[in-house]
């Protein structure tokens, strides 16, 4: 099943969905990563993500390969550029920074993406990214040159998502950043969620199960973990056992 197809089912059904960033950057020998899919295959990770905001290694297709030979969990380019694309991924999320006012990352990079991508047979995924202020300067802020939404700013971030839903976006991805201070509160969630029918991500300093459970709570469809678990890679089975208990009760209501 397409993976857009399944996060829409989802939305309507009222299941979460689990995923995990990976950002190639950060992986100094593929081998390393074998744990932590071990760990995804485990505790039912539903999506994989691969990319982050600046690419200085060239080891984008070992890691999507290694993932391959570990596992079947579905595998999603999360690309901080155009280069950042590769054919055995499953997926791309076509990010339009919506939030942000440089055309380079609004529409630039897609047109020198589109006739690679077009050659391709990655499902592509258009979708709204929308960065929240956390309460530093993260990674994607400054490489791509934008401000994020203040944090306390709700009708404008929801205003936001409105227009890339009307303007076709598919998902709308709210973030906090890579390393974010702060995770993203769950009135902005909400306001945000309330706006749109499209599935929304959550991501951005999620680094617990209460805090996982609060996103989902206020809306999201699907949460992505990331930095936490470079250094605390067991917070991923307390976050996934709270995402557990709620589907299984989601679906004995049904």
């Amino acid at each position: 099943m397409k993976i857009l197809k399944t996060l829409q089912e989802r939305r309507v059904t009222g299941k979460k969905s689990i995923g995990v960033l990976i950002d190639p950057d950060k992986v100094d020998e593929v081998d390393h990563l074998r744990p932590l899919i071990g760990l995804a295959n485990e505790n039912c990770v539903d999506f994989l993500l691969v990319g982050g905001s600046v690419l200085t290694t060239n080891n984008l297709s070992q890691v999507i390969c290694c993932i391959k030979e570990e596992t079947g969990i579905p595998v999603i380019l999360f690309p901080g550029s155009s280069v950042q694309i590769d054919p055995a991924a499953d997926a791309i999320l076509f990010l339009s920074l919506i939030s942000g006012r440089n055309p380079d990352y609004l529409i630039g990079q897609h047109v020198q993406a589109a006739p690679i991508l077009k050659s391709y047979s990655l499902e592509i995924i258009p979708t709204g990214y929308i960065l929240i202020n956390s309460g530093r300067l993260t990674s994607v802020a400054y490489v791509s040159n934008t401000l994020p939404i203040p944090e306390d700013k709700y009708s404008l971030a929801a205003g936001t998502a409105m227009a890339g839903e009307m303007l076709g976006m598919k998902l709308i991805y709210l973030d906090a950043g890579s390393g974010a201070e702060r995770e993203i509160q769950p009135r902005m969630i909400k306001t945000v969620r309330n706006s749109v029918d499209a599935p929304l991500i959550v991501g951005g300093g999620i680094n617990n199960a209460e805090k996982a459970i609060k996103a989902l709570e206020a809306g999201a469809d699907m949460i992505v973990v990331g930095n936490v678990l470079e250094k605390h890679p067991d917070m991923l089975t307390d976050i996934s056992d709270r995402v557990y208990d709620w589907n299984r009760a989601i679906q004995a209501d049904n």
